[in-house]
């Protein structure tokens, strides 16, 4: 959804030619998987970085346009909400220390960021979801002015039922009367771009959802939406029902939603994750090209399979396959659960331990498949977004009788070795691993992550008779200082 595009009113014949190119890139791109070449060469990883803009009342700044023109630099982003901006970080070989090389990169461009803001007052911020945040920050006044969101907002009305609205359990559960897009532009992340050979993808998809509800617990930044304790990972309820807008409670058949955890775990190759996308998923914005893409394969060349690459972008799952035509043409997995901040420190961390527990249990993993099956991960995941580092988890045994829950922190202590060996069989240094990994460590040990802080010092703010507002504008405040010091979460003190 990032490329801009210009038609915004669509025929019925516009979705019917839509829907008969996305089968012709399938064709193609079982064409191009084909090629022994295709999509080889060094692992890398990338990344994209959500950001609030916010003003010296730490309110939202709704000035994201003019932040990136004066930027000029092509890596920085529109997002959905005037107050939101995303940067795309540099790709980096997985060789050598890439997470350190990722976290100066935002080390620099949060302070080039907090320059521009600063001539008005205002400030970024990397967290999953702002507690300054009030009703009269969503709604059609707070989109960004592009067509190809207005169009998005539109196409999502149609599949909603706007009468479910929002509702989400919590200490201080909460029911929002009425679901607006926007809601899902509250939610800002940090999402993983892993490019892997084609021949590991199968593998290395189902280790990473596998692992994911450990690295999302164990870095949960998000509990607190409109002042109401909620969710430790608020962003995983919210986003979906934002979303979604099905019934959960209705007897009658309803299609898949479009946020989701998955289907299943990937049986063949890596076509099937976009065949289950093409044939599950009704399209939302029908824009066709004039390419040929199964000629151009059979005459040797890479299409850009524009038409399912837009679509890909308009179905939400958490991991998500990504094919990119572009200079050295490749799939990749998104790693899309991770909520923004609290520090480039805490966020490279958490990349590293994705990505070395994926890559650590990928060759044995068969056995742990076969002892979990894919509705208990899915199990996992929302459990972890609910209940954050504290989530206990259905962990899988090669030598079970039976499955059991353990509590996560455990699970992660005992996983901790296999994560060192995962990244450094992919090429990064003994002392990166070690070090990204101990802060990982830090909060296993303190049981502290940024959700466990924001909630203890908000509940201390409460308890000293401090309005709403007042305790979640004195929370991001010193949220912020302690952010901007890139001092590892585990380590900051109270306010």
């Amino acid at each position: 959804m990032g490329k801009p595009i210009h038609q915004t009113n669509f025929s019925q014949r516009d979705f019917d030619v839509f829907g008969q190119k996305l089968h012709d890139c399938l064709k193609a791109l079982e064409l191009l998987l084909d090629r022994s070449s295709f999509g080889c060469g060094n692992t890398s990883i990338g990344a994209e970085l959500e950001l609030y803009l916010l003003d010296a009342d730490e309110q939202p700044l709704l000035q994201n346009i003019d932040i990136q023109k004066q930027l000029n630099d092509p890596q920085l982003a529109l997002e959905l909400n005037r107050y939101n901006l995303e940067y795309n970080l540099t790709p980096v070989s997985s060789s050598g220390s890439p997470f350190s090389d990722l976290e100066q990169e935002m080390l620099h461009i949060l302070r080039r960021l907090h320059q521009l803001t600063s001539t008005n007052g205002g400030h970024v911020l990397p967290i999953g979801i702002l507690p300054t945040l009030t009703s009269k920050d969503f709604g059609p006044g707070v989109m960004t002015d592009e067509p190809r969101y207005h169009v998005l907002s539109e196409a999502l009305h149609k599949i909603r039922n706007p009468d479910l609205g929002i509702k989400i359990n919590g200490s201080d559960a909460i029911w929002l009367e009425q679901g607006d897009v926007t809601l899902e532009g509250a939610c800002t992340s940090f999402q993983i771009h892993y490019r892997v050979d084609p021949s590991r993808f199968c593998l290395l998809w189902n280790s990473i959802q596998l692992v994911t509800p450990l690295v999302l617990g164990v870095s949960a930044n998000s509990p607190l939406l409109l002042g109401h304790r909620l969710w430790h990972e608020t962003r995983v309820p919210l986003f979906k029902q934002s979303i979604d807008g099905r019934d959960a409670s209705s007897s009658e058949w309803q299609g898949p939603g479009r946020v989701s955890f998955g289907h299943g775990w990937l049986q063949s190759d890596p076509v099937g994750l976009f065949r289950e996308m093409v044939n599950l998923y009704r399209p939302l914005i029908p824009v066709c090209s004039n390419e040929e893409p199964i000629a151009i394969v059979k005459n040797g060349g890479t299409p850009k399979l524009e038409e399912l690459c837009l679509h890909d972008g308009t179905v939400w799952s958490w991991n998500r396959p990504i094919y990119d035509p572009e200079i050295d043409p490749h799939l990749r997995i998104e790693m899309r659960a991770l909520p923004a901040g609290p520090t480039p420190i805490d966020m490279v961390a958490n990349a590293a331990l994705f990505i070395g527990l994926a890559e650590g249990l990928a060759e044995d993993l068969a056995p742990l498949l076969s002892a979990l099956p894919f509705s208990y991960a899915e199990y996992n995941f929302y459990r972890a977004a609910q209940f954050g580092i504290n989530a206990s988890v259905i962990w899988p045994s090669s030598n079970q009788n039976s499955l059991k829950e353990r509590p996560l922190i455990d699970v992660i202590k005992e996983l901790l070795p296999v994560a060192e060996r995962g990244l450094i069989s992919i090429g990064v240094t003994a002392d990166e691993a070690k070090h990204m990994l101990e802060i990982i460590e830090g909060r296993l040990n303190t049981q502290c992550n940024g959700a466990v802080w924001q909630l203890n010092q908000y509940s201390q703010l409460i308890s000293k008779n401090l309005g709403q507002h007042e305790a979640c504008k004195a929370l991001v405040t010193a949220y912020r200082d302690r952010a901007m010091a890139n001092q590892p979460v585990a380590q900051w003190s109270n306010i």
